[in-house]
Formats: structure tokens, sequence, C-alpha cells
């Protein structure tokens, strides 16, 4: 039987839209950023959601890092909206979604705070963890999960305490007042983490943390300073005393078995802390180190778009995040969304902020050129675009040029 050509090609036409509707329906509650070169070493996911410190911000910011600069492939979950909605809700505990992506992971970079995650989710890290796979916690990952839920053996209040080394502690430094600088720790200058890592600060205070021990190695410790001033010095009392610990490596018990696996956390990592280059640096390096590649001497960790973060803080609003209405690929490559600071932040000028959006006023006596295909090609039978101009500008004088011609497109 002969079939129609024209029939075919429309089939064949509608087939690769619903093919194309589908992959881009499976991946609207992620981001997966290829490999810069298509040659993926490793695959990282990041996991971001937490109501604090704007990991859906960082997040994306740092598999951008990963896979355009050091050649990882990388996906960034996030806390979605109630109900199946597709915004980004980092208020919605149990917004987590793509946990899957770890079944195909080498390495999980979290920041995530008192999540509780669907049993259908909680499985995958589960898996991951009992395959005996690296984790970066950073922030808020000492208590990333809260509920009764379980990872087969580790429960979701014990995940940091037992993954990561340490739990929620408290604030050591003044909240929103006193911020945090790394300092190496004694022995630990030539580990690989800290290659080319030489000033960490960032204006989170210091965590508590309390519950390492001998086992665990720490890297470096953060000194409280003064002020959230980037050059302030450090505070000069008991609260430096010893210094409590910033960044460390921990040994982890894979659950369901004796065996053992390799965990690094930093109680830095608000969105703004990492303006600050060398901990964008070191949590890079850690990626090469717990995926057995060799850390370069000076890792590039040049922002691959801009990065506007906004300050820490809770936002309590009502349907403030549906309001927003961000999704996954609003933080794609080529893209850089900017949020307003919570309110009752206090001022901090050490960051990148987009240039203030400025109106577009025409002068007296400017001339305007209309350029186009067909369409703008047509509108010079009816002189539609100049008596609109002169109507809406009448005192201005403007004159007006159409260039539309068929079958022109417009490049920019």
């Amino acid at each position: 039987m002969k079939r129609n050509p024209m029939f075919c090609s429309r089939w064949f036409s509608l087939f690769l839209i619903t093919l194309l509707s589908v992959n881009f329906c499976q991946a609207s509650d992620r981001l997966v950023f290829e490999a810069a070169g298509g040659k993926a070493a490793k695959h990282v996911v990041l996991i971001s959601g937490d109501e604090e410190y704007r990991t859906e911000e960082s997040m994306p910011m740092l598999g951008k890092i990963l896979s355009q600069r050091h050649g990882f492939k990388c996906t960034v979950l996030f806390s979605l909206g109630p109900d199946g909605a597709e915004y980004i809700d980092p208020n919605n505990s149990a917004g987590l979604r793509g946990l899957e992506a770890l079944n195909h992971a080498d390495l999980m970079i979290i920041g995530t705070r008192f999540r509780a995650p669907s049993a259908e989710q909680s499985k995958h890290v589960a898996e991951f963890l009992k395959a005996g796979k690296p984790v970066i916690g950073i922030r808020t990952a000492t208590h990333a999960f809260k509920g009764n839920g379980s990872f087969e053996g580790i429960s979701f209040n014990d995940f940091g305490l037992k993954v990561l080394g340490e739990t929620w502690v408290s604030h050591h430094g003044n909240h929103k007042k006193e911020g945090a600088r790394g300092v190496v720790e004694l022995g630990q200058e030539s580990h690989p983490i800290l290659r080319g890592v030489k000033d960490v600060f960032g204006p989170s205070d210091v965590y508590g943390v309390t519950h390492l021990t001998s086992a665990d190695t720490i890297l470096m410790r953060g000194a409280v300073t003064e002020s959230l001033d980037p050059k302030s010095t450090n505070v000069v009392s008991e609260k430096n005393k010893p210094m409590q610990a910033l960044a460390w490596l921990h040994t982890y018990v894979r659950p369901g078995s004796l065996s053992t696996a390799t965990s690094f956390c930093t109680t830095a990592g608000a969105s703004v802390d990492f303006v600050n280059e060398d901990l964008r640096r070191m949590v890079v390096n850690a990626a090469y180190f717990l995926t057995d590649r060799e850390v370069p001497n000076l890792a590039d960790v040049s922002f691959v778009d801009p990065y506007y973060p906004s300050f820490y803080g809770f936002i309590n609003e009502p349907n403030y995040w549906k309001a927003a209405n961000l999704h996954p690929e609003d933080f794609g490559l080529g893209k850089t969304p900017s949020m307003p600071d919570p309110k009752g932040s206090p001022e901090w000028p050490f960051r990148d902020k987009p240039a203030p959006k400025t109106s577009f006023v025409l002068q007296p006596n400017e001339r305007i050129a209309l350029v186009g295909g067909a369409l703008d090609e047509r509108r010079n039978l009816f002189a539609d675009f100049k008596t609109l101009l002169h109507t809406r500008f009448p005192e201005q004088d403007l004159q007006g040029r159409n260039f539309g011609w068929t079958a022109d497109q417009v490049g920019l």
C-alpha cells in the first residue's frame, strides 16, 4: 500500500514532537549538565532543599562548575511544591523528587535540611549508601533529614551523625552578625582537598561541632570573626578556644554491612558563602578526591554564569514560592535567576548583583527602524506602524522606516 508522503511527514513530525515532549517532561524536576567535551569522568548528583541557606541557588552553580570546568556529569535535584507542583519550594520538606538519579551516580553532594522524602525516594538514598559511594555534605547536611523514615538501617534523624560524623548542635557564632574564617588544621596543609585553598570565608556563622572522634580527619577549623565583612578580624574570646571544626573527612559504615565508605563535610555552605573562591575550590577538590581523580594544583572554580546569591534566612510568607514560580530549568546554562533577600537580612555588599532594570525612553527626533520578514513588509501596505508611533508619541516628532523584507530573518 502506498502512503501519502505528506501524511508520513506529518506523522513523523508529530511523533518527534511527542518524543521531545516526553523527554522534556521527564527532566522537568531536575537539571542535567552534561560534561563539557562529551566525556563524563564521573556522575555527580547534587541535592538541594533547605528553607534557609538557598541551596536551590548554590547547587546549580556548583553543578555548572563541575560539569563545564572539570568534566563531571551533574544532575541537580530540588525540593518542589506539594501535590505534584513543578515549581521549586524549599519550604516543602516532603518535596524531594528525582532521587532515582542516585542509581547511576558516583558521588552525592547534599545540602538539605530536615527533609522527609517518601519511602519510594528514600530507597535510592539507601541503595547509594549500601553501595559504599562517597558523600559530600554542606552546611545543614548534618541535619539533612527528619522523621520516622530510614535508609535501611540509618534513620532519617541519624543521617548526619552516621554518614557525615556530625548532627545539628548549635550556632557557635552569633547568627547573622559573626562570620566564619577557615583555618587549616596543623599537619593538613598538604592534603589534596586543600590544594590551592588559602582563604576561606563565609558570612554564615560557625556551627558547633562536638561529635567528631579521633577517627575523623579534621582539615580546617572555623574561626569566629567580628563581623560579616570578609576582612574582619577573628574574635579574641573563648569562642575560638578551641576553634570548631569547619571541614573534615569521615568514614561511615554502609547500611547492612560492616564495610565502610568515605564522606567529606563542611559546615560552611550558604549560597552567599560560595562567593568565596576557595570555598568553591575546596568542594571541587573534594569531588576529585572522593572519586579517585587527581586533584588539580589550582582548580578553575570561576563561575560559568553570573552568580547572584540571596542572603540566608527563613521565608515564611504563605505562597511565597508558588508566587515566585521558579523552576529547575530557570537555573540552566546561560540563566541566572536573582531573588530578593529575606526580610530583615543585614546589608552584605560583598557579592555581585544584576544591573538594575532601566526604562527605555524615546527621545525627540529619534529615528526608528523596523526590521523583520514578510509580516513587517506587509505593514508597508497599511502604514499602521508609523500611525501607531505618531499617535502614541505625538510630541516627539519621531521618524520611522520599515526595512521588512520577505524571508529575511533577524539575527543578533
